[in-house]
């Protein structure tokens, strides 16, 4: 099972809100996932970042894999290098 940690899309019409989740990465990107482990607003000045930091840690190091999206909004969130 190949999990990833990406975005989920939630919100209006050009008013996007998403979910940063765990997921398996055979499902869709709005589909089922695993775990939820914060949220991204991109809508707010400065754009809103809460991810629980521990549980991204633990998923990457149980092997999932994040997006280069997720990847960038874990180093601006300082839970990465």
């Amino acid at each position: 099972m190949a999990v990833k940690i990406r975005l989920r899309r939630m919100g209006a019409k050009k008013a996007p809100f998403y979910r940063v989740v765990v997921a398996d990465s055979r499902f869709p990107r709005d589909g089922r996932f695993i775990e939820e482990i914060g949220y991204y607003n991109p809508m707010t000045e400065p754009a809103d970042i809460k991810i629980d930091g521990e549980k991204a840690k633990k998923w990457i190091a149980n092997g999932a894999q994040p997006t280069d999206t997720v990847k960038s909004l874990l180093k601006k969130s300082g839970i990465t290098e």
